[in-house]
Parts: structure tokens; sequence; C-alpha cells
């Protein structure tokens, strides 16, 4: 049949299952905009209050579902608008296609309006990037773009349009889409077999578990391997969920911020099995003193993972629910009675504590005990992001949405708007400092006009909390541009938006205010007044081992 460019973007776009689009329009994409109205009833389109804001809404819908996640932007400031939302996306391997259109084929290169080559711009933070300008290659481009997106390591990738190609008739033909395919190609039986050994022959074997799990579904073949070796478990802030926070194998989070019987432990284990996960800076601390005393074998669908950042024992490259599915058929039921014991008292002699009284750790557990850890939560990125991940317990998998490898400050609003149209029914919560608000904080426009159930929870202790800690601990407190000593109120703020706003001081107001926000449909706000001195513990000093971490009492013992 004789399609035009733009009917044939919306015609794939059916093919792939695609229900959902967020995004902004402009000159350059309103053929395609045109079009997306002939078709409102088979794919929504949630209008942001800006690009940036319809990338993370992609992000959060796709991390949260587990689908492709799709958004729009025009071409120029439209589509530079998502870059930071891409580069997240990239660095948290997310499926993404980002769908931008540019001017027309003879206007580019000659600095038109509103022309950019974002193609050229993101080929460092897209894992594939198109530039059509041939309207008979549109179907086959727009197909292999999800093709690439979704499959072996997930990642954002961006399609530029040209305008006239969104005119332009050609034949289209309809195609099913199958499923796409775990990556075993890699897997080999020299590979299990090492891998067998090492853990059989281990006495203190760690596991430690990355989004890589998350992202192969493989929480119940998870669960079992761990069961079968008898060993802990700890994760990466990507990882959670992937194993039960709720587990009595659990130990925490690894890392800067990790649990101190996680950093202890995998500092004094002899087999760390790290399992989807890439081994960042904040997990390594001193990359030469890390898990010294350990063999590690790693399990990573990407090649380019092994020995990347860690030089590594052994190896298993392939999805890893595939790869733990193997596993478990080869391994016997191992006991290490002696070593799960020693793991369990520092347990019990490092528990994560916080001071009495109203700050982000009471809040977060609060949000929890109201919630029985049935909901979805989303961060912006700082002290409270770390407070949500030591203390709200997550016992399955996509339901922290939180920009790990990126740090995006802005994120988490336009995420949790993804989430709650990607998940109609869950209770969905973001939990933001105030310096995070600032930079998506017209987004509750779009959560309003979208009528979503979601809670903003806003720590607000006046200062950037995380880089005031820093200051405060390496920089002698010299507080330079980190205090936010204006007077913006955030409550009457949102409801000039058409959302509610709650204040609160202290416990009783911030209970019987996430009590009435539980209760709404409608967006909530509520603006938790905390000390702007509130730190997160416990930590480990940049460049310091992970065995080296410390709190708050460490430090006055010193």
């Amino acid at each position: 049949m004789q399609l035009n460019g733009s009917q044939i973007v919306i015609e794939c776009l059916k093919e792939q299952g695609v229900d959902t689009v967020f995004g902004y329009p402009g000159g350059a994409i309103l053929n395609l905009y045109d079009e997306l109205y002939r078709h409102q009833d088979e794919i929504k389109h949630v209008l942001t209050s800006h690009e940036q804001g319809a990338s993370h809404a992609a992000d959060g819908y796709a991390r949260s579902t587990g689908k492709v996640g799709v958004c729009f932007a025009t071409s120029g400031p439209g589509a530079t608008n998502l870059v930071t939302g891409i580069a997240t996306a990239y660095m948290d391997s997310v499926p993404m296609v980002a769908i931008t259109c540019n001017v027309v084929v003879s206007l580019l290169g000659k600095d038109s309006f509103q022309e950019i080559d974002i193609a050229g711009i993101t080929t460092p933070i897209t894992k594939h990037n198109f530039i059509v300008k041939d309207v008979d290659r549109l179907a086959d481009t727009i197909r292999r773009a999800f093709d690439i997106a979704r499959t072996g390591r997930p990642g954002p990738v961006l399609v530029d349009i040209t305008k006239d190609v969104t005119a332009a008739k050609t034949n289209y033909k309809p195609q099913t889409i199958n499923p796409a395919e775990p990556v075993t190609k890699n897997i080999t039986d020299e590979d299990m077999e090492r891998a067998v050994k090492l853990i059989s022959r281990s006495k203190k074997p760690y596991v430690f578990v990355g989004g890589g799990a998350t992202i192969s579904g493989a929480q119940k073949e998870l669960k079992t391997f761990v069961d079968l070796i008898d060993a802990p478990v700890c994760d990466s802030l990507m990882g959670k969920g992937a194993f039960s926070g709720e587990d009595p194998r659990y130990t925490g989070m690894l890392g800067m911020h990790g649990t101190k019987t996680s950093n202890l432990g995998v500092s004094g284990c002899d087999l760390l099995i790290a399992i989807g996960t890439r081994f960042s800076d904040r997990v390594l601390g001193n990359p030469k003193r890390f898990a010294h005393h350990a063999k590690v074998l790693q399990i990573d669908v990407d090649p380019a993972e092994i020995n990347k950042n860690i030089v590594v024992d052994a190896q298993i490259i392939g999805d890893v629910k595939a790869v733990l599915t193997r596993l478990n058929k080869k391994l016997t039921n191992l006991s290490h009675k002696e070593w799960m014991a020693e793991v369990n008292a520092n347990q019990k002699k490092y528990p994560l504590t916080y001071a009495k009284g109203f700050n982000g750790p009471y809040v977060i557990e609060s949000i929890y005990k109201k919630t029985k850890g049935k909901a979805i939560i989303a961060t912006e990125v700082g002290q409270h992001q770390m407070w949500a991940a030591q203390y709200y317990k997550y016992e399955k998998p996509r339901t922290l949405i939180t920009s790990g490898g990126l740090g995006t400050m802005g994120y988490g609003l336009g995420a949790a708007i993804g989430a709650a149209v990607g998940n109609p029914g869950k209770r969905v919560i973001n939990i933001a400092g105030d310096g995070c608000f600032r930079m998506n904080m017209n987004e509750i426009a779009t959560a309003v006009r979208q009528e979503l159930p979601l809670i903003e929870v806003v720590m607000n202790n006046h200062v950037l909390g995380m880089v005031r800690q820093w200051q405060d601990l390496f920089y002698e407190k010299r507080y330079s541009q980190t205090t936010l000593n204006d007077n913006v109120d955030f409550v009457k703020l949102v409801e000039a938006m058409g959302a509610t706003g709650f204040r609160a001081t202290n416990e009783k107001e911030f209970e019987a205010a996430l009590d009435k926000a539980l209760k709404l449909k409608t967006p909530v706000l509520i603006d938790c007044i905390i000390d702007s001195d509130d730190k997160v513990w416990p930590m480990v000093a940049p460049g310091a081992p992970i065995n080296e971490c410390f709190d708050g009492d460490d430090i006055k013992s010193k």
C-alpha cells in the first residue's frame, strides 16, 4: 500500500506494540504529529512541559515496564533538549527510541532555521543512530532501531527524519515483529565448567548483583542460584529489587554508600560472583584493593565489560537469565555455615541506623511502611537518592527508577510520570531534593494534565545536600554556591499548577500528609523541611578502599 513517511512511522510504532509516546511538537515534526492525531485512540501521546521531561518519561516508562520507551522531538533545540535524557538511558542500558525530525534534505548543512546535526551530537551516547533522507528506507530503519534498542545489552537509539521524508510516499508492507531472543551464542562449556569449579571450591562466596539481572528478568533464577551456593548477596544501585531486599541473605548495597556489612564482606570473601554489573567507580572505591582477597567471576551480556574496570579470573558472556538457568543445572547444594554466620554477625554489629527525629531516612522508612513496599519509587540524584536506596526494601525488580550512571539531577519527576503512565493502578512516588526539584518542577503541570496519582516528596534542606556533605567532609566547610537560601514556596508553586501541596516539619505532620496523599488520586507534593547538615552514612572517601567505610560515630571517635 502507498503511505507517506508520517503514516509509515505510526504503522511501524503499532507493529512494535507501542502504546505510549512522550514528546513535544514543533515545525519540523508537524507532519508526524498530524498523523499521530489520527491515531490517538491507538497510541497515547503524553505532552510534557519540556523535551527533557519527555526523554526522562520514556526512560521511566521503559525501566518500569520492560518495554521500549519512545519520545518525539522537533529539530534544533527540541532535539538537543533530549540529549541529557538519551545519555541517562545510555549509561543505565535503558531501551529507548528517540524520534526527531530535521529540516528538509535540501536545507541540511546550510545553517537553516532550527537545523542541528543531532545524529552527530548523540553518536557517543546512543547504542546506534540514524538519519533518514529517503522514504524508501524509513520503515526498515524504524524496525532496526527498535531491534537494536531492546536486544543484547539494551540502550537508546535515535532516528532523525528529514521533514520531506515525513511527507513523501512509498510502498509499505506490514511486518510481524518477533520478540527479542536472549543472547546465548557466547556461552561456552569451558566457561561454564570453570565457573562451576570456582564456585564449588569457594569457602567464602559473595554474590554482587547489578542491573543486568533486572533487564534479563532473572529474579527467580538468581534466587535459586543464591540458595544453591549458600551465599550472601549485595547489589548496586541499579540492581535493586533483582534480589529481594527482604531476603535474609541480603546485606545491602555495595560501594561508596553501601552498608558496612556488604563492604567488609566483599573485601573479605574468597570468590566474588558479579552478575550483570559493570563495576562502576562508585562501587569499587580503590580498584587496586577491591575484593583483593577474592577471585572474581563475572557474568555479563556485554563482552566489553569483561576486564574493563576489574581484571577477572573467569567470565561467562551471555544473557544473565540464560546463564543462571544453565549454571543451576550444573550445581549441587553447597553449605557455608561459618561464612554465613560471620556475615550475619556483621549485620547485627553494623546495622543501618540514623538519628531520631524528622530526617531523610525517617521519611523513606515511613513511606516503605505506609506502602508496604509495593510502590514504584523514582528518585532524583543526591542524598535523598541514597536514603531511598538504603531504607526502602525493594522486593521486586523494576520498582526503583533512578539515574545511576549519569547521575542526572532533574530526572526523577519525568521518570515517575513515565512509570505512572506505564503502570496504571500502581502507586508511584518520586523522592527529590529541593535542588533537583527546581530543575524539573515544570513537569508537575504534566502530571496534573494527565491526572496521575503521583506523589512528589521533596527533602527540602535548603542546600545541595550531597555536594554540601563533600564540602563539609573534604573541603573544610567551604560551602561554595550550595546554599539555596531564597524564599521559593514549593507548596504554593504546585498549587498554582493545579496539584495539592502539603508541608511537613516533623514526624506527625509528615505522617498526616502522607496518609492524605495516598488517598488522593491527583498529583501531590509533600515539602519536607529537614536539617541542612543531615548526612548519608556510611560513606567511603573518594579513592579509598571500600572496607574503610565510616559513619558519623567513627568521625566522633577519632
